[in-house]
Parts: structure tokens; C-alpha cells; sequence
């Protein structure tokens, strides 16, 4: 039974640089006991500062011009600094972007936790640590923060905030670093919390697939240009809806590759549904399809039959008959970078090209976009002019992500993007899709001969086989699905409404 009283009420907040910008404007709501509130906007907008307003502690440099934030019937900013410490420190938690730097390195997991919690008693601790998904039998309670994965530190910051048992949680990109299991675990902890429970949850979030999920209430903060003020923040309320309807839809597609009686069929009647924000990942040997699905559906090998659909509307097998909206709303990124990239044109020349030829923008405004795409993708704006041969590996396969990202798409097709990479370069490079996929609420699909990569990054697998989809499953347990592969005959899959299991790579 969920309790109906407000705990956090915030309204008319208007903060500001010691420079006199405005970072938020008119910034106002409510999360009720037993609520789970989720603020959503591009990045900049003021998820975080309004985050950071509720504990009482804005950065250096800004200041509250006016309006009120009440938490659990007191107003944060009339309170004196001692009372605002034992507010935050009984009644609020708060588990900021970067959690691993607010642990001490120095010591483990088990004091970390156990510094907050109410109880020092081992028992209550491995309870805390449990709660948040963490491997006791594997003996991370006694390992330090370095040793630590960016998701294990996050679950850590969480079951200290969780510790204080207190009455409010704020949380800020809680799915950052979660694999989509772990997020769906974890998203599923604080909505029981919030209901058994009355924790009222406000969180910031990209993750389009964990606010459908876990959130009752939606607050986008928008920037809108304002006269005579630079920009405003603009709050607008929704409830959840249920489930999306896909961004893309393929049906019965078929592809042969070759002419006459020489042709062979390399695509069998493939369906796939994608939704705003989630990603498929494609698996199967060399030769199962996975590159022709690509390029079938973004027009570069026209399929022989069936359809593909963006947003509902049926779109040409071939690129060459879309139209420009259609074109610009799948991309992809090539498994070689160096082949797409033109070796003669700088890195400014390949990523403005699109969007020259799509958005028709002035000279100055493309150079400004071009330096916040590089800054998207991790790349400074020292790079513009430089070659292809001029930079690394994972700095050219950025490169090619941030001349899609340009077209501004809906869906973004990656072939194999990170096969040619060391394994540091391809974490970082995974990292970064993650982080696109949530800031812009992409739809992803990642081609890839690694089954653990695709499941850690991944909310789905398609087997192929053949041309033929033999399974599609939720990603799970991969370490499970990889020792049952061999040996595996694997048979088309009737649509069924059980929960499906990991599939096994295709021997």
C-alpha cells in the first residue's frame, strides 16, 4: 500500500552563475512517499543541479536567486549547516554520477558500507551488499574501490545510501556502467523499496528502458531560448506510458546475394522489432547474414522480399529511393573505419558532409556543431583537422560514430565496431555507445562474433544461422550460453510467450 504524502516539493527555483547565467529557471516539483520520479532532458539542462538543490549543496560558483525546496516539510536552505548535514546524513541518500570518486580507496567494501549502515554486524552488511546484486561468495566485501568495476562501485554507492534506511533517494544515471540485466535488477530493488517501503525516489536518467520501466512520473526539462534571458529551463510533467511502439520494424525479409541461377540466399524470412532506446545484439558465425541484415536495412543491399519500417511507415529497399528524413534516420557505423573515412578529407570534412547536405547550416554553425559532436564521442576539437592516418584506432572508429550521430538518427547499425581494437580501446568504445544510446535514446544494433560483449551491452540476442534467426532471447548469463554451445543443433524458434533463455553461438 503506497503512502500519498509529498516528501521532496520543489517550486519557482531559479539558480544561477556568479556570471548572472541561468542554469534553471522556474524549476518546480513534487515526489509524493512510495513515488519514483524521473528527470530526463539532454545533457546540460539541469537534471543535476536540481539534484543537487534538494540536498542543500550547489556548486561553487552558482547561486539560489529565488524559490523553495521543502524536504519532508523543511525548507533546505533556511536550515543552518549542521542541520542540513543530519538531514542529509538520516534522511536523504544520494548516489552521485560518479560514485566511485566519493569512495575511499583505502578501504574495502565492507567498511565502506558498514560506516553508514545501522548495524556494524557482518550479517547486516552481506544483507546490504545482497540487496544490491553484489557477489558475496566471491569475496567482493573485502576488496578495496580500484578493484572494483564503474557498475560494482555504483551498487556500492548504493547500498551506502541505502544504509542510512533513508526516507528520500536521489539518484543520479543510475544505470551507468549496468549491464541491461543488472539495470532491470536494479531498477526492480527501488521500485519495491519505493512501495513496500514509502522511499520516494528522484532520479536523473538517460535511460530511456529503465524510466519506462521503474518511473511513475516523467519531468523533461527542456532549454528554450527566452528573451532577454539566454535560456530557460522549462519543466513538463507526464505520467509513464506502457511500452513504446518499435522505431524499426523488419518483416519476412529476405536477400540473396548474386544473379540468375547463380544467386544464393543469404537472408530467410528475418523478423526484428527494435524500440526507442534498447539495443539487439546479432551473433553467428562468418557468413550467417549478420553484415547483409545491415546493409539490407539501411538500403545498401535491397532485400528480395519482405519489409522494413521506421516509425510505422514502410520505407524502399533501396537507399537510393528514400527520402531524406528516411535515409538520415538509420546510420551506420562500418566495422573498418579506415576504408569509409576518405584518407584525402580531414575529420571536420567527413562529419560535416552530412550535415551540409541535411541540415543546409551556416559555416560557423557547423563548425559549433562539429566541435559538440567530437565532444559526444570523446574527441576535442583539436582533431578536426586531422587525417584518418593521423589517428588511432579507437579515435578513428569515434570519428565514424560521430559522422552518424550528425544525421541526428534514430537508429544506428554497428557492424563489428570493435573487433579491430585492443581490448582497453574496446571497452571504451562500448562505453561510449552505452552512453549515446541513453543520452539520445538511440535504438542500437550490434553485429559481433562476441557473445559476452553482446550480452553485457545488449537487452536482446539474435542468433543467426544460415540467414535464419534460430533464436532470440534476453541477454543473460553468457558464461552459461558460451559452454552450451558446442555440440548445440540449433532449429528455427516458434514464437513463444515463455521468458526465453540465453542462446548458444551457433556451432
Amino acid at each position: 500500500m503506497r503512502h500519498v504524502e509529498s516528501a521532496v516539493r520543489v517550486w519557482d527555483l531559479r539558480i544561477e552563475t556568479d556570471t548572472a547565467t541561468v542554469l534553471l529557471d522556474g524549476g518546480s516539483l513534487e515526489v509524493d512517499r512510495g513515488q519514483v520520479v524521473a528527470l530526463v532532458g539532454r545533457s546540460g539542462v539541469g537534471k543535476t543541479t536540481l539534484l543537487r538543490s534538494i540536498i542543500g549543496v550547489l556548486p561553487a560558483y552558482t547561486r539560489l536567486i529565488s524559490g523553495q525546496v521543502e524536504v519532508l516539510g523543511r525548507n533546505v536552505f533556511e536550515l543552518s549547516d549542521v542541520e542540513r548535514r543530519a538531514l542529509r546524513r538520516h534522511q536523504i541518500g544520494y548516489v552521485g554520477q560518479d560514485p566511485g570518486s566519493s569512495l575511499n580507496p583505502r578501504l574495502r567494501v565492507r567498511t565502506l558500507v558498514a560506516e553508514l549502515a545501522s548495524s556494524r554486524d557482518r550479517s547486516c552488511v552481506d544483507a546490504l551488499l545482497d540487496l544490491v546484486r553484489l557477489p558475496i561468495e566471491e569475496g567482493i566485501a573485502e576488496r578495496r574501490v580500484p578493484m572494483l568495476s564503474g557498475g560494482q562501485q555504483r551498487r556500492v554507492a548504493l547500498a551506502r545510501a541505502l544504509a542510512r534506511d533513508p526516507a528520500v533517494l536521489l539518484l543520479d544515471e543510475p544505470s551507468a556502467g549496468l549491464d541491461a540485466t543488472l539495470r532491470d535488477e536494479v531498477a526492480d530493488l527501488i521500485r519495491q523499496l519505493a512501495d513496500q517501503s514509502g522511499l520516494a525516489v528522484l532520479l536523473a536518467c538517460h535511460d530511456h528502458a529503465l524510466v519506462s520501466r521503474l518511473a511513475d512520473k516523467v519531468i523533461t526539462l527542456e532549454r528554450v531560448a527566452a528573451e532577454p534571458r539566454p535560456a530557460t529551463l522549462v519543466a513538463t510533467v507526464t505520467l509513464r506510458t506502457a511500452v513504446t511502439a518499435p522505431v524499426l520494424t523488419v518483416r519476412a525479409l529476405s536477400a540473396h546475394v548474386g544473379r540468375g541461377a547463380s544467386a544464393s540466399r543469404v537472408l530467410t524470412d528475418l523478423d526484428l522489432d527494435l524500440e526507442q532506446g534498447c539495443a539487439v545484439g546479432i551473433i553467428g558465425a562468418s557468413g550467417s547474414g549478420k553484415s547483409t541484415l545491415l546493409r539490407s536495412i539501411i538500403g545498401l543491399h535491397p532485400a528480395t522480399s519482405g519489409t522494413i519500417a521506421v516509425h510505422g511507415g514502410v520505407v524502399e529497399a533501396s537507399v537510393a529511393r528514400r527520402s531524406r528524413n528516411e535515409r538520415r534516420s538509420i546510420q551506420l557505423v562500418p566495422q573498418n573505419p579506415m576504408l569509409a573515412l576518405n584518407p584525402s578529407r580531414t575529420v571536420a570534412a567527413a562529419i560535416a558532409r552530412p550535415l551540409g547536405l541535411d541540415h543546409r547550416t551556416t559555416s560557423a554553425a557547423v563548425r559549433e556543431r562539429l566541435i559538440e559532436l567530437l565532444d559526444q564521442v570523446g574527441l576535442s576539437p583539436e582533431h578536426l583537422q586531422c587525417y584518418p592516418h593521423e589517428l588511432s584506432g579507437g579515435q578513428r572508429q569515434r570519428v565514424s560514430i560521430a559522422r552518424a550521430l550528425a544525421a541526428d538518427p534514430s537508429v544506428l547499425l554497428c557492424d563489428e565496431p570493435t573487433s579491430a581494437l585492443d581490448s582497453g580501446t574496446a571497452r571504451s568504445i562500448m562505453a561510449l555507445l552505452a552512453r549515446l544510446r541513453g543520452q539520445r535514446s538511440l535504438a542500437l544494433i550490434l553485429v559481433s562474433h562476441d557473445l559476452a560483449l553482446v550480452a553485457e551491452h545488449c537487452d536482446r540476442i539474435l542468433v543467426l544461422e544460415h540467414g535464419r534467426a534460430v533464436e532470440i532471447a534476453q541477454a543473460r548469463n553468457p558464461e552459461a550460453a558460451v559452454s552450451g554451445a558446442e555440440g548445440t543443433e540449433h532449429r528455427p524458434t516458434q514464437k513463444s510467450s515463455s521468458k526465453p533463455t540465453v542462446p548458444a553461438m551457433p556451432t
